[in-house]
């Protein structure tokens, strides 16, 4: 009874070895692959490395099937325990760095030595002066004899790791908020498992792991089941130092790699163990269930994932923020792409064709340009016509009662907006007619309806892109706060980062062209200029107090100066060098219509949207510099309250 206690003991043991093993790894691509420019990452990484080679070595130890294999392994382990101390001292120095106490020169010189003491007992392991032979019949478990200098190196270990343990104090004395001491206290437990995880204590505990087999298989059983669970933990504390993401998707990241990854796979390696093993005890070398116990628990353990990743993603967003984060996963999955929309309205767009059994249509949409073709049904040459857009426009005008009219051999059904009383005019839908009979009335209920949906997915559409305007504008402020907030968990200071530590991020020029075209739009009233991204910026946000803290208004004023900036000097003219500003002044200050500012500037059409394009990408360019500068004098404004403190 005693000897299978301990035999299931041992087995359990080599599994949890290799669990670890498997953790540390993952964890270690994990720390690699997210956040490696971070010091207190690119540490902990080397601590990892280290387990990884430490459980390694330990694992394929105890299933070598000679005693040279098996010694083989054992050195291999010792290239992670020599290095672990100083590891472990760099990791330490780096969290104390990043709470605000950086190294005087002290600390980063001892890190440096201990590399070099580390690289130092290293070297002897070749010569087995740091360790000596194999004890092949050690009991309870084969290891290695210890040497003169295997005293020095433990006392070296525990020297580097009490040190290392009291700079981590340290920094859980310098945090202020709850929630930072609370993970720098992870921090500081789970800092235990490197150091008591790794060590061989059979070199000194040989004689009583001997004499008390059952109590040292206990004792390690329940050590590897503490590492396990210390270096998730650590590994936990750590994911948070210095990323830009909010917790939430830190804990909802490192959950699912953790789950996906080292919980699977150690499952899997368990399952396929166990079944092997109770093979051979039957007399079956070759268990033919291992494959397919393989597949089966991979395959059960991701549905089940799968299944369950809801409910412990609410217990991970516990809190007020829980809604907000229910509200945003609701809107992600219920948004329509620009493919889905298009798919809509080809759908809406051919079942008008049915009702009228006709093949050609088109459906446009109003742009800030103008109408602009969406989607076709069959041929399309007659929308070639260069004057097309604006004799449908002038149609619409002229007959603006009625869902319907005839336009030559064409059905119009006018899309207007249904959920403002202005009912603004949102695209056309046109439809060749197969004879001169008008509607009849279930015709016309029918495509009355149909015109309806079609509004109303450009009315949609319309509001989407308002939602992503606004989100592109707001993410540069976001990414600064963010990466802002990342650099003040651990240390209170960095809220009153300098300039040159944390720089505001401008938005993109392309997207500001855009976001300008918008708003000159609608310069004298609109959705497009009182929706605009381009109130987010600081510029206008410093011209609020001379508006009477009016958005429109101060847009409107920042608009007129950087317009103004595009002005030459002198009188205005009619000449080459003030088409630039002429167009921004009669199009959008005058609002005139295209033909008649191309007429007054001798342009044509086509010419005078090119020129257009570029005296909005000059605006564009003004609004950007004068950002540039607001941002400059907001950032020496925090410089010089930073000096004061």
């Amino acid at each position: 009874m005693m000897q299978s206690l301990i035999s299931i003991l041992r087995t359990l043991n080599q599994l949890l070895t290799a669990g670890i093993a498997i953790t540390a790894f993952s964890l270690l691509i994990y720390a690699l692959s997210f956040n490696l420019r971070d010091r207190v990452t690119r540490s902990f990484a080397m601590i990892l490395a280290c387990v990884v080679i430490v459980s390694v070595g330990d694992a394929l130890s105890s299933v070598a099937d000679t005693n040279a294999m098996r010694e083989m392994w054992l050195r291999l382990e010792w290239i992670g325990i020599a290095l672990l101390p100083a590891a472990y001292l760099h990791f330490s120095d780096a969290v104390l760095t990043t709470t605000g106490r950086p190294s005087r020169g002290r600390r980063r010189l001892a890190v440096r030595l201990s590399y070099l003491l580390s690289l130092g007992f290293l070297a002897t392991l070749p010569f087995s002066l740091l360790v000596g032979p194999l004890v092949s019949g050690g009991k309870p478990a084969p290891h290695l004899q210890r040497t003169w200098l295997t005293g020095v190196f433990s006392f070296y270990y525990v020297l580097l790791s009490a040190i290392a343990w009291l700079n981590l104090v340290r920094a859980y004395r310098r945090t202020v908020t709850p929630t930072s001491r609370r993970r720098m206290g992870y921090l500081l437990v789970g800092s235990l498992a490197p150091t008591l995880g790794s060590y061989p204590y059979l070199l000194f505990g040989s004689e009583f792991a001997h004499q008390h087999t059952l109590i040292f298989w206990l004792t390690a059983f329940a050590g590897n089941v503490m590492v396990s669970f210390l270096l998730i933990l650590m590994a936990y504390a750590v994911a948070f130092f210095n990323v830009p993401w909010p917790d939430r998707v830190v804990k909802r990241r490192l959950a699912k790699w953790i789950l996906r990854g080292p919980v699977t796979a150690s499952t899997v390696l368990a399952v396929t163990t166990i079944a092997r093993r109770l093979g051979e005890r039957y007399g079956l070398p070759y268990n033919a269930a291992v494959p397919f116990l393989m597949v089966a628990t991979l395959l059960l353990l991701q549905h089940f994932i799968t299944l369950t990743a809801p409910l412990w993603e609410r217990i991970l967003l516990i809190g007020n923020d829980r809604k907000d984060i229910e509200r945003l996963q609701t809107l992600e999955e219920r948004l329509l792409t620009s493919g889905d929309i298009r798919q809509f309205l080809e759908a809406i767009l051919a079942a008008v064709c049915d009702r009228l059994q006709t093949n050609q249509a088109f459906l446009f949409t109003l742009a800030p340009s103008g109408l602009e073709t969406l989607v076709t049904i069959g041929e399309v040459d007659y929308l070639e016509k260069e004057d097309l857009a604006d004799q449908l426009l002038t149609q619409v005008i002229l007959n603006h009662e009625g869902f319907c009219f005839e336009w030559g051999e064409f059905w119009l059904f006018p899309l207007y907006s249904e959920s403002t009383n202005e009912g603004n005019l949102l695209g056309l839908i046109g439809v060749r007619r197969v004879s001169n009979e008008p509607l009849d009335a279930e015709q016309a209920q029918a495509l009355n309806i149909l015109s309806k949906r079609a509004a109303l997915i450009l009315e949609n559409r319309y509001l989407q892109s308002q939602v992503f305007s606004s989100l592109e504008a707001f993410s540069p402020q976001m990414e600064w706060l963010e990466r802002l907030r990342a650099a003040a968990r651990y240390n209170a200071g960095a809220s009153l980062a300098a300039p040159e530590t944390v720089e505001t991020p401008l938005p993109p020029a392309d997207r500001m062209v855009q976001w300008v075209k918008e708003a000159l739009t609608h310069y004298w009233g609109g959705p497009r200029l009182s929706r605009n991204p381009l109130l987010n910026l600081r510029v206008v946000q410093q011209a609020l107090s001379e508006h009477g803290d009016n958005p429109t208004n101060a847009l409107r004023a920042i608009l007129r100066r950087a317009i103004d900036q595009v002005k030459p000097e002198g009188e205005r003219r009619f000449t080459t060098e003030w088409i630039l500003y002429n167009i921004l002044e009669m199009k959008f200050m005058e609002g005139k219509s295209v033909r008649e500012v191309a007429k007054r500037l001798a342009l044509s059409e086509a010419d005078l949207y090119r020129k257009q394009r570029v005296a909005i990408e000059e605006v564009a360019r003004a609004i950007l510099e004068m950002e540039k500068q607001a941002t400059t004098e907001e950032q020496n404004s925090l410089d010089q309250i930073q000096t004061q403190f």
